[in-house]
């Protein structure tokens, strides 16, 4: 059997947890497999050979809007989801199959096993990472946090469990507003983690006193204010569709920012023919399927020298494939483990965000209206 292609992943690591607080990092090294394009015969066979599995196994199959599109279609039709991460752990935790196959990135898995521990958690491939679990390692992120131990911390769903055990909140993009809003007018003072562009964003909206980690998505930290400036104008009549991973210049120019759920929302309902879309073109056949008939055209990750490190695609989404679950469900492999205490530690913060937002009843009603539209909460979905 030949030896699948990789390739090398570049990602932005905290150089130390005083740098962490003062923008400096270095530059961390890994890798993603390179999936081999297949024949629509073979793809047509592992299709089908899926569904018995999953019917046999009685498992039921959630998917990223990220991950490749014959994954979302086969998702729906066999009675799973796909939606954003948490929703995607929701979704797991409250349907009766013992058995869950996340189709998404590490993170993903684990969050599902935090909700679902009696579950039995599988994944097309545990390799399947992310570059803001990557660049928030367990052990330096404990250092920040006891060198600041007077501040609330605060920290993405895009982290890992041990990340989580240490938080005091886990939120996702589309609420983080509302907490850390309420938290600052509490008074209390926020350290963030890990994506600096996300935790910049809510800084200026809610003017909270927050220390940011500096970690990064390699697809949202690509998007390109110039360019995008230049693309605008080639498509005057285009709104444009941001998530708040994606660099200041780049919201800037939004007229929507959200997460994902919420940039399929607007794409949906406002009164445009064209959208400019500023995070991971995965997530374009869910909008084309929601808005037939509008076009939808990726925003720029590249310009005069730069390179692109992941063309708006995560190469790690890239890992799930056809071929992987059908050999996870076949043999029961790549199976999520976690220990008990450590879940039952990171649940902790999950289940606070949650009394949040059940607390809050928030609607999700995209209007491009910014400033309405950040106070709109119903679904509490990452990217």
């Amino acid at each position: 059997m030949d030896t699948p292609a990789t390739r090398p992943v570049e990602f932005d690591l905290p150089a130390s947890p005083t740098a962490a607080s003062h923008c400096a990092s270095t530059v961390g090294q890994a890798w993603a497999r390179v999936p081999e394009p297949l024949p629509a015969a073979r793809k047509a066979e592992l299709i089908k050979r899926i569904r018995a599995l999953l019917a046999r196994e009685r498992a039921t199959l959630v998917a990223h809007y990220y991950v490749d599109a014959d994954l979302q279609e086969l998702a729906e039709a066999t009675g799973g989801c796909v939606g954003d991460s948490l929703e995607m752990a929701r979704f797991g935790r409250d349907h009766p199959a013992g058995t869950l196959v996340v189709a998404g990135v590490r993170f993903m898995g684990e969050t599902a096993k935090i909700l679902s521990p009696s579950k039995r958690i599988l994944m097309p491939d545990l390799q399947a990472t992310c570059s803001l679990d990557l660049g928030c390692p367990a052990d330096a992120f404990a250092a920040w946090c006891d060198a600041h131990p007077d501040r609330t911390v605060v920290v993405y769903a895009n982290t890992s469990a041990a990340v989580k055990a240490r938080a005091d909140w886990v939120v996702t993009s589309s609420i983080a507003l509302d907490v850390v809003a309420d938290l600052h007018a509490r008074g209390e003072r926020i350290l963030w983690a890990p994506d600096r562009h996300l935790g910049s964003y809510v800084q200026r909206q809610t003017g909270a006193d927050m220390l940011l980690w500096q970690g990064a998505c390699i697809v949202h930290d690509e998007f390109k204010g110039t360019e995008l400036e230049l693309l605008r104008a080639e498509y005057p009549g285009a709104k444009v569709l941001a998530h708040p991973e994606s660099p200041q210049p780049v919201l800037a120019q939004a007229d929507v920012v959200g997460s994902t759920t919420q940039l399929i929302d607007a794409a949906r309902k406002l009164d445009a023919a064209q959208f400019i879309v500023a995070t991971d073109q995965g997530i374009l056949h869910k909008m084309r399927a929601q808005a037939p008939g509008k076009d939808f055209i990726a925003a720029p990750t590249a310009g005069n020298s730069a390179t692109c490190k992941s063309c708006a695609h995560c190469p790690w989404m890239a890992m799930n494939e056809l071929a992987g679950l059908a050999h996870v469900l076949q043999h029961g492999a790549n199976e999520i483990t976690l220990d008990a205490e450590l879940g039952r530690r990171a649940k902790a913060p999950i289940d606070r965000m949650l009394a949040f937002a059940e607390q809050r009843k928030r609607r999700v009603r995209a209007s491009g209206d910014l400033a309405r539209d950040t106070a709109l909460f119903e679904r509490v979905g990452p990217a």
